[in-house]
């Protein structure tokens, strides 16, 4: 079971401080997050601490271990963390490029297991026909896709998705989602997803964090995290939380905020 901890976390991107004193109650295995907010909000910038790769002050607990005092690759093996950037147009072969990744992270698995694990990957992601296919010759959704099969194949504990479905259409948004649900429910993991859509995070995710101004602004279960406030707060938009056939939430957006209204607003859920 994996579990997840933020306490008074400070990111900074350059000079600019992006989040500030951002705690996030204990995270319960096989959850779902998505991270929520404006551009530049600091949604990549939080992933990347978490992962290990961006400097922070604060702490983090992954399965109650600070993560800053994991080995290299203890980390990488226990966290999976797909960035914005899609994988290189190289001349490798997409089965290349997952195997690779693969074999870096995980020495303690076989030849075979490696390969039977790549399979696997290749299959349940859907896209067994681009694996000998150059990364070169394919197109920018393709490639998010290769690039999240680099992640996936590792078995990580904790996935880290940075806009993991910003380059594919409805189709496939829908199939990585569901997918990526399948996987920490099975594996009793946990996944962080930043993302755009705000009706396909409320539709499929756990919980959201909602981050804007500095400071995170909602923390909770959809229904709760998200209110007219909130998306005031947030997006500077005016809009409605309403329900749809099958119970989920989901936001009608209405009107750009008058700039008077641009404040914070509400209250933080947990």
């Amino acid at each position: 079971m994996t579990t997840l901890t933020v306490d008074n976390l400070s990111l900074r991107y350059g000079e600019k401080t992006v989040l500030e004193r951002v705690s996030l109650p204990e995270i319960p295995a096989g959850s779902l997050v998505g991270i929520l907010g404006p551009n530049g909000a600091g949604k990549s910038t939080l992933l990347r601490a978490l992962a290990g790769t961006g400097r922070y002050s604060g702490t983090v607990h992954i399965d109650g271990e600070p993560l800053q005092g994991m080995s290299f690759l203890r980390r990488v093996g226990l966290i999976g963390y797909l960035p914005q950037e899609l994988p290189q147009p190289t001349t490798l072969v997409a089965y290349e490029a997952v195997i690779s990744a693969c074999r870096a992270v995980r020495p303690d698995l076989s030849t075979a297991a490696v390969e039977g694990a790549t399979e696997e990957t290749f299959d349940r992601l859907g896209i067994r026909h681009l694996a000998f296919h150059r990364l070169n010759a394919l197109s920018g959704g393709q490639r998010q896709m290769v690039g999240l099969a680099q992640v996936v194949v590792r078995k990580p504990a904790l996935l880290l998705l940075d806009e993991p479905t910003s380059a594919l259409d409805l189709r496939w948004q829908i199939g990585v989602l569901n997918v990526i649900r399948n996987i920490i429910s099975e594996r009793d993991g946990l996944c962080l997803m930043a993302l755009h859509d705000i009706n396909f995070a409320l539709r499929y995710c756990d919980y959201i964090a909602l981050f804007g101004a500095g400071r995170r602004l909602a923390f909770g279960p959809p229904s709760d995290a998200m209110t007219p406030d909130v998306l005031r707060a947030a997006y500077r938009i005016e809009g409605r939380i309403e329900t749809c056939s099958q119970g989920k939430p989901f936001v009608v957006t209405d009107s750009v905020a008058a700039a008077d209204d641009y404040g914070m607003a509400g209250t933080q859920h947990f």
